[in-house]
């Protein structure tokens, strides 16, 4: 973000999967919101008290280990409450320590948010507001995170630099997750930046151009097979 924008970024990656904690603050007031932190918490939360933030809550894009494992210790450890994500991914969050099994993340753990979103809410971060947009298909209830005043986004596993979430999942549904690109994200406008939960940043307009399974080209063809594996 430039020094004009109303927020700041930084990400970390996370967990043996890399996944991008992302942390956004509000520059005028200084207060903060963790986006996803599957796991480092105690990296994280240093990081931030060195920055000179003041957390102010963690929010949740959907509810898989890598994303949301570390949501339990964080909250503990500050205090702040958990938003998110949809309640139609209770199910997972509810499986998370088998998933930390599975992947040698034994201290991840499952939690109840302290508010579930929905479409169409908003979340207040110090002077900022944030759209919250319900983005099913890789999880039943993931929700990204806009901010039009930044036009930035956090977007979790529903869209990447060159690619879409997987939907070989229980409970995801590839037409879904086209529908919530292409019907919900893409009206923000192609200036969005959006931070993906995994891999590079980049834009709404050049995914639009380029993303072989989201662009406007593919969207007019026919239909190209989902992915059968990548990021989580």
């Amino acid at each position: 973000m430039s020094t004009a924008s109303p927020i700041g970024v930084f990400v970390t990656p996370v967990t043996p999967l890399q996944q991008n904690c992302t942390v956004v603050w509000c520059t005028a007031t200084q207060r903060a919101a963790v986006i996803d932190p599957g796991a480092s918490v105690d990296a994280v939360l240093a990081e931030i008290a060195r920055r000179g933030l003041t957390l102010d809550r963690i929010w949740i894009t959907h509810g898989h280990l890598d994303h949301a494992g570390g949501a339990a210790e964080m909250q503990e450890k500050s205090g702040v409450d958990i938003w998110g994500p949809h309640p139609d991914d209770q199910f997972w969050i509810d499986g998370i320590p088998q998933q930390g099994q599975m992947y040698g993340l034994p201290e991840a753990r499952s939690f109840t948010p302290t508010r579930w979103l929905g479409d169409g809410d908003t979340v207040i971060l110090g002077e900022t507001t944030w759209d919250v947009v319900h983005c099913p298909g890789h999880t039943p209830g993931h929700v990204v995170f806009i901010n039009r005043a930044a036009r930035f986004a956090q977007v979790g596993d529903v869209l990447f630099n060159g690619s879409i979430g997987r939907t070989d999942f229980p409970r995801s549904d590839h037409q879904a997750l086209l529908d919530s690109v292409t019907k919900k994200l893409w009206p923000y406008g192609d200036d969005i930046t959006f931070v993906p939960g995994h891999g590079p940043t980049s834009t709404f307009g050049a995914e639009r151009r380029n993303n072989p399974f989201v662009s406007d080209r593919a969207m007019q063809a026919a239909p190209i097979a989902r992915p059968a594996s990548g990021p989580s």
